[in-house]
């Protein structure tokens, strides 16, 4: 992976925790900087195809046929209502997808190979990973050379991160010797309580600089953007959601990690 485009997996196994709003808000973010940016949603829910304004009922190309039918990724890559946004949209078919993947060649480096042919056109790639650790989590963490995760300001925020992490040294060992988990994400902040507060410093005492500067508070408008199909800074572009946003787009422009 010699391309000079980040490729990032935004994964955690447990759901709910943020990894859509991520991928879809910081690319956008990132795309509002000239940045040009992808999002491959690898996610049967398909909410990462709806939050960025596609609709997969209505596609006829989706990751699924990438993935199982061998179609070309060039063929799938979708624009956004937002200039130098591209998305890749799930399918619900993609629920299917870890049983057929089973018995099929190459199977945990399809998505790898499919990439590898539209990664040069991107500055950054996003890959929204499904809330389990299968063969689609593994062809993301395979096609991709850092690991994003966000966690919950709440009580049992670093639940399954051992987990992951166990899991993304296995794919460095076997699969993909670049990989890295590089940042954790602190999102769903909330200042008026101190559980919040505990779980920043539990969280930057462990792992220090992995840890992004910029937290990502909780937030109503951040909630409702998905339902319009809007990023948070097409939605509400002056709230604080979408000002947080641009200031951790900023934050990985800056990143060294490469």
């Amino acid at each position: 992976m010699t391309s000079k485009c980040r490729t990032i997996a935004v994964a955690n196994q447990k759901g709910g925790v943020g990894k859509t709003t991520t991928a879809i808000n910081l690319g956008a973010a990132l795309a509002e900087l000239g940045r040009r940016v992808l999002v491959v949603d690898l996610d049967p829910q398909a909410n990462a195809t709806t939050g960025i304004g596609l609709d997969p009922r209505s596609l006829k190309r989706s990751v699924y046929d990438v993935l199982l039918d061998g179609r070309s990724m060039t063929e799938c890559v979708f624009p956004t209502a937002v200039e130098g946004l591209m998305a890749v949209p799930s399918h619900l078919d993609l629920a299917g997808a870890e049983i057929e993947l089973q018995s099929a060649f190459n199977r945990e480096r399809r998505l790898a190979v499919a990439l590898s042919g539209v990664r040069d056109e991107f500055d950054y790639l996003f890959v929204d990973c499904p809330p389990a650790l299968g063969l689609l989590a593994v062809n993301a963490l395979t096609a991709v050379r850092e690991v994003l995760v966000p966690i919950q300001c709440e009580y049992f925020a670093l639940e399954g991160l051992a987990q992951l992490t166990m899991h993304v040294d296995q794919i460095r060992r076997h699969l993909n010797p670049e990989l890295v988990l590089s940042k954790l994400l602190l999102v769903m902040y909330d200042s008026r309580t101190n559980l919040s507060r505990q779980v920043i410093e539990e969280v930057r005492s462990l792992y220090e600089d992995r840890v992004c500067h910029t937290t990502i508070p909780r937030s109503v408008k951040l909630a409702e953007a998905p339902a319009r199909g809007q990023p948070i800074t097409v939605y509400s572009p002056r709230s604080r959601a979408a000002l947080t946003y641009r200031l951790l787009a900023r934050e990985f422009e800056n990143d060294d990690t490469e």
